[in-house]
């Protein structure tokens, strides 16, 4: 099943000595037509999977360059469905996991049990879902588990150590550890107590911890690593991409080997 293509994915990555590294990008961002190239390029730069962000148009964990690109995609007709498509349509010529972040309302206009059967048939490995909080997930775990897909929580700094330990038992795939309290985007330092807290979740959680949210330079990278198992790039992918600044991407992720 494929989430077993996620988990292989970041055990063999850690397995090898290197830290995790997975990308964001903005599906449809530059033409949907542009996507398989971008999988594709990130796979051969060495990603460990994808996270494939799905536009919408109230994005209430995004900050201004992951919303630009949303708009930006948005404007061209890009919706989950077409996502979905292309993704089915290109599944064999690409080995690296998909995850897709998408917020609950696409999902639910959908359709639930539609949205997830096609997700796995596109060869998705998992999803997050920022604005579903635990009390409101309903019968979607179990529909999300029966197809093979992992449902990746988020902890956050706010949370309680009770919290976190709900949510570390009930994540799968991996464990998304948001590094900053506010919304995406670069960040040119974190709070001192960062180490404590991802050290903390390590503690408590049997999935790979991989902290996201801020991450923007190769050191940046290198200093959260230390702490978990990995990290997740989002607005310094999504600009660099944009601006055509590959190299940029290609340092981020080698500062997550060896």
């Amino acid at each position: 099943m494929s989430i077993n293509k996620l988990e292989q994915g970041l055990q063999e990555t850690l397995a090898n000595g290197d830290k995790i590294f997975i990308p964001y990008i903005m599906a449809g961002d530059g033409g949907l037509d542009q996507l398989p190239e971008q999988i594709n390029f990130l796979a051969e730069a060495g990603a460990t999977a994808i996270e494939l962000g799905i536009p919408f148009s109230d994005p209430v964990a995004d900050g201004p360059v992951i919303q630009a690109a949303g708009l930006r995609a948005l404007k061209q007709g890009v919706n989950l469905s077409s996502i979905l498509e292309i993704l089915k349509q290109t599944k064999k010529q690409r080995s690296i996991p998909i995850v897709l972040m998408t917020y609950f309302n696409p999902i639910y206009a959908y359709g639930l049990e539609t949205c997830i059967k096609d997700c796995a048939e596109a060869g998705v490995s998992g999803l997050i879902i920022p604005d579903l909080p635990l009390e409101e997930e309903g019968d979607l775990p179990e529909l999300i588990a029966s197809e093979g897909l992992a449902l990746i929580r988020l902890a956050t700094l706010t949370s309680s150590k009770e919290r976190l330990t709900q949510i570390a038992e009930r994540t799968t795939g991996f464990l998304y550890a948001v590094t900053v309290t506010g919304t995406t985007g670069e960040r040119s330092k974190f709070i001192e107590s960062i180490g404590h807290y991802l050290t903390e979740l390590k503690a408590i959680s049997k999935k790979p911890v991989i902290a996201g949210f801020g991450v923007s330079n190769p050191e940046q990278v290198k200093e959260l690593s230390r702490y978990c198992d990995g990290v997740i790039v989002g607005s310094k992918i999504v600009i660099s991409l944009h601006e055509n600044k590959r190299s940029t991407i290609e340092n981020l992720i080698q500062a997550t080997k060896g």
